[in-house]
This record gives C-alpha cells, sequence and structure tokens, in this order.
C-alpha cells in the first residue's frame, strides 16, 4: 500500500483531539429486544491534527507535511500521546507488560499486540508501527536478547524467535507504538487572519488498515 513510514510531528499530533471508533449494526426487534452486531473486528481511531497547532510556524509544517503526503494518498505514522506503550501512563516500559502468546514449541513468529481489559473481557489490538529501541522481550519472566534470541519487524510488529518457545511458555512484551493513519481530506483551508483570533484549520486523521 502507498505509505511513507515517518511520523507526524509529535509536537503538533500532541494535544489533538481523537480516539477510537466502532461500528455496530443494532436492530431493534418487534418485542423490544435488540440485536447487535459489527463487521470491524478491531476498532479504527480518528484524529484532528488541526487541535495541536499553536503558532503559524505550525501550521508551515503541517503543511508542508501534508503536500509532502499528497493529501490522502500516502500514510505515515501518527503518535496518540493518550496510548502509545505496553504500559500504564505513568509507568515504565518492561518486557513483562503484555502476555502477548504462550510457546507451543513448533511456532517462531509471534505478533505483538496490546489488551485492553475490562473485567472478564479483553480486546486484543494487533500493532503494525512499532518504534525502534523501545520493544523488550521475555520468557517466562526472563528477558531475552534482540538481535540473539529474537528479531522484530517495527513495520509489521512480528518478532521472530531464533528457536521457537517451548510448550507453554509465557511469551511477554513491552513497547512504544504508533497509529498507521493518511490525512481524511485533500484540502486544508488556513487563514492567518483567523489563526490570530484563535481559530485553528480542521486536518483529519483517519487511522488505515495494515
Amino acid at each position: 500500500m502507498n505509505f511513507h513510514d515517518v511520523r507526524f510531528p509529535a509536537a503538533l499530533s500532541f494535544g489533538s483531539l481523537g480516539g477510537p471508533e466502532r461500528r455496530t449494526e443494532v436492530v431493534t426487534l418487534a418485542n423490544g429486544f435488540e440485536e447487535r452486531n459489527t463487521p470491524w473486528a478491531h476498532s479504527r481511531r480518528r484524529y484532528d491534527a488541526g487541535v495541536g497547532l499553536r503558532s503559524l510556524d505550525d501550521v508551515e509544517t503541517m503543511i508542508a507535511f501534508f503536500e509532502a503526503r499528497q493529501g490522502q494518498l500516502y500514510g505515515f505514522r501518527w503518535k496518540d500521546w493518550s496510548d502509545y506503550r505496553s504500559c500504564a501512563a505513568a509507568a515504565q516500559i518492561t518486557y513483562g507488560d503484555q502476555i502477548i502468546a504462550r510457546g507451543d514449541g513448533e511456532t517462531a513468529q509471534v505478533q505483538l499486540i496490546k489488551c485492553y481489559r475490562s473485567g472478564e473481557a479483553c480486546y486484543e489490538r494487533p500493532l503494525t508501527k512499532l518504534v525502534a529501541g523501545t520493544v523488550r522481550l521475555g520468557l517466562d519472566g526472563v528477558e531475552v536478547q534482540e538481535g540473539v534470541d529474537w528479531s522484530v519487524d517495527l513495520g509489521s510488529g512480528l518478532v521472530t524467535f531464533a528457536h521457537p518457545p517451548d510448550m507453554d511458555v509465557e511469551i511477554t512484551a513491552g513497547f512504544e507504538f504508533d497509529v498507521p493513519v493518511r490525512f481524511d481530506t485533500d484540502a486544508i483551508q488556513t487563514s492567518v487572519a483567523s489563526f490570530h483570533a484563535g481559530e485553528v484549520p480542521s486536518v483529519p486523521v483517519v487511522e488505515v488498515r495494515i
């Protein structure tokens, strides 16, 4: 797909509005009960990049980034400041943050995921745009070394072990990640006068499937 492996300036995405959306089909039956279903296995995130603009220099930077991506044509990386790490906001990344799989003695590749848990329910989100130098792996509570025991494809989030983990070995990971997105418009309207008056342009951004 058309994708530039470059991150939207993090200083400009800080303070932006956005988050996950779901698509749920609700049918109300004649007796008043409902049937609910969804065609989406995974949520999709939307943001407004315009909210983070604080100066005319920011506007210039944003326009340059928009033009380099040719509007909606090329995707790019986005740092979601509210959700970009495997651990809690106040914690530090460790190799034990997320349980991503259990060994079966045969499988050498594992997808990095993040679990969103509430009560007994857990949504497992596959991650495809990892941040270089942040990924850590553990096997049964012992950290294993990148380049010796495993390697990771930062673009797909696939971890490849030098040797398949043994049966029932708990595989854990910690990491930072970006969201693959594109601009959700081919036109941006800016005004120097309105910007000085406290208004900023709307620059919609939407997650893309990788």
